[in-house]
This record gives structure tokens, sequence and C-alpha cells, in this order.
């Protein structure tokens, strides 16, 4: 983007952002520190990324009639989906009209399903994953356990934030991971699961992959620790040997030059298994990562500030990295609409950490609500450092 207006004006250049969660509310403000007019869309009013947009639109994300109908009306300069939860077909229309959508509209649909994005991994890249098979009913579902072994874990095939997914370690697990993916999908109906087969990795990591108009840059690796396919800790930079490193690097540039060509802009989180020398794919996100938080404390720039920089065709020189950093959740559970956060000064009392609240006006259940970050002399000391700072914060309903 050459030329940036004034918002509200007859030169404001607008972005649509689709998901309106706490990483889009962490886009939201990079874009309006640039001068880009923002419009955030979600399910639900008042959500993060709606609080510090220009304006926002309640609706169904799902609807692709519904969805249309604002981007039209808004007409936007720039798509940029901050959920898989979206009608996709609608925004491939939608870029075949001119609308310009981040990275592509293909690269949002195939990664909205994690079929699309596993086959062309592995059958059109050759990439190495783990073992897996998909099932559309429950007896093709017992079938594919049968062949994939134990332990395996079982997904929706369209979910996010590790909603339906379990591992399964023995057959008296079966029937009730079924159901858990049923219920964690955004199908309607008996949804599609697919099955894997549960690798031994030595450690897991997301490779932030930008990709900008000078080419393709790298954050150093996040280490990270989930439970349910969620995530609680994450860090940077997790250490890795130069070759392995360099293997992870290679497959997270194939895969999104598959993903969205060389005009395709933004950041990624590619998600890699590692075993020894060997590194498996696993997902790939076209959008900032939630393990990603940490880059607010760890780096010069965000992964949310590389993502805007990147889709307005911004140079991206260097990230400057500030060495040992983690960042912690904040994961209460409760049921309120009125929630009160304490203990921030205790919370803050050491050197090096922050504090972000993302300002989710509801809790059933659990719920991420926020995140702890801190710097280190190590790892190790940062980690203590986030996990004390997340500790500390008190929720109260």
């Amino acid at each position: 983007m050459s030329e940036i207006g004034t918002p509200f004006s007859s030169t404001a250049k607008r972005a649509v952002l689709c998901g309106s969660g706490e990483l889009g509310k962490e886009v939201v403000i990079e874009l309006q520190r640039l001068g880009i007019e923002v419009i955030a869309l979600d399910s639900y009013a008042n959500a993060p990324a709606m609080q510090v947009a220009d304006r926002s639109h309640v609706l169904n994300m799902l609807d692709p009639h519904a969805l249309r109908a604002v981007i039209e009306a808004e007409s936007p300069h720039l798509i940029i989906p901050e959920i898989e939860a979206i009608a996709t077909d609608a925004l491939v229309e939608l870029e075949e009209k001119g609308f310009r959508v981040i990275p592509t509209a293909r690269a949002t649909k195939l990664t909205m399903n994690r079929k699309g994005i596993r086959e062309l991994a592995s059958k059109d890249l050759g990439l190495t994953t783990s073992k897996y098979s998909f099932a559309e009913t429950y007896q093709a579902y017992l079938d594919v356990v049968d062949a994939v072994g134990f332990p395996c874990v079982v997904k929706p095939v369209m979910s996010s934030s590790g909603k339906g997914q379990t591992v399964v370690r023995h057959q008296a697990e079966v029937g009730s991971a079924w159901e858990q993916a049923q219920r964690g999908g955004r199908t309607r109906g008996v949804g599609e699961v697919i099955v894997e087969e549960l690798i031994d990795f030595d450690y897991e990591i997301t490779l932030l992959t930008v990709r900008h108009r000078d080419g393709v840059s790298f954050c150093e690796p996040i280490g990270h620790v989930q439970e349910s396919g969620d995530y609680q800790q994450s860090w940077q930079p997790h250490p890795m040997p130069k070759p392995v490193l360099e293997a992870a690097q290679h497959i997270a540039n194939r895969v999104t030059t598959a993903l969205c060509g060389a005009h395709g802009r933004g950041i990624f989180g590619v998600e890699l298994f590692v075993k020894g020398e060997n590194v498996f794919f696993n997902e790939i996100s076209p959008r900032p990562h939630d393990t990603g938080l940490v880059t607010l404390i760890s780096q010069d720039l965000s992964e949310f500030a590389l993502h805007v920089r990147a889709i307005l065709e911004l140079p991206i020189p260097n990230i400057n990295q500030y060495g040992p950093s983690a960042s912690a959740v904040i994961l209460p559970r409760g049921d309120s609409s009125q929630l009160e956060f304490s203990d921030l000064e205790k919370a803050l009392a050491e050197p090096d950490t922050k504090i972000c609240l993302f300002g989710k006006p509801v809790i059933k259940g659990k719920r991420r609500m926020g995140v702890g970050l801190a710097r280190g002399s190590s790892i190790e000391e940062a980690l203590q450092k986030a996990q004390a700072v997340a500790n500390t914060v008190k929720v109260k309903f």
C-alpha cells in the first residue's frame, strides 16, 4: 500500500477484521498506529478488537450472505481474517470481485479445515507428518482408530483452540473422544474427524513466518506447552540445533509458498513437532498465533506489528529479539459478565514484566482472559516470572 490516508476522510484506507478476539485486538492497534481505519466483525458485541476498532458489526460469521453484505457496504481495501470460523466461500467470491483478502482467500479456506491443509502438506508437498486418516461416520471412525493405533489424537476437522480434541490411549476412551469431537466442531450434525498418530516428539514449536514485499523472514522459534490443544505457556527463543532449525524454516517456507504463492502477505504460525533431527509438520495458521503473544515482550516488532507491516507492503529489514522471554495465560474459571482484575501492582513488582488483559466481556467456564509476560536471564527464569505474574492476578466475578 503505497499511500495511507486519514481515517474517516475521502483518503482513508479501510481494513475489515473478520473476528475480534485478543489477537485481533493487537492487530487493530498496530493498524491504527499507521493510520488505517478499522472495522471489526464478530458474532458477539464488545469483543476485544471491537473495543479499539473505529466501528464494528455483530453478525453470524459463518453466514455468507451476512458477511458479504457487511464487507460490500464497508468497501474495505483489506479483508483480514482473524479466526477460522468464517464463511470462506464468501471471501473467495469477494476476492474474485477485486477485494484483497489477507493472505489470500484460498489460504484462509484451506486452513479453516484440517483436511485441506494436511492433504496439501502430506500429499501435494510430500512433507513428513504424523500418520493420519479421516472419518465421516462413527463406523469409519472406529476403523480408522484401529488402523492408526494407540495412542492417537482425535480432532474435529473444523475447530480452533483445541476445541473437541482428545488424546486416546485405550479402547475405552474411543467413544467419548468421538462425542467430544462432535461437540467441539463447527459443523452441524455429524462432523468429519481426523485421527492422528500421537508422535513421541522431543518438543513442539511455533515458527512465525513472515511473507513480505522483500521475501520471507522468520522469528526465533517459540516453544510452548499445551493442554487439550490450547496453549498454557510459551517461550522464545526455543533452543534448536542449526540444521534442525534450517529444516523447520525450509518446511515453513514450502508450506506458506504453496498456500498463497508469491503475492500472499502476512504472518503465519507454523506448528512443528521435532524428534531428534526429524521435523514433522503439524498445522498452520495464516495469521498471528496465540503462542506468539510472547512477542509482545520478546521482540522489537511483535507478531502483530510484523503482520501489519507485511500486509501494508512496508519493509521489514530486521527483527530484534531481546533474549529469553515467556508468556503464561491467565485462565480463570467462572460464569459472569461482571469481571474485575486485582493485585496487578503485585503482579508487576518484578522488573521486565507485563500484563495484557484481553477485555473479554463474558466468561462461561474456563476462558483465557489475559497473559502474563516476562523476560529473564534464561528461559527458565522468564517462565517462572511469567507464571508468577499470571498466578498473582486475581479475577473476581
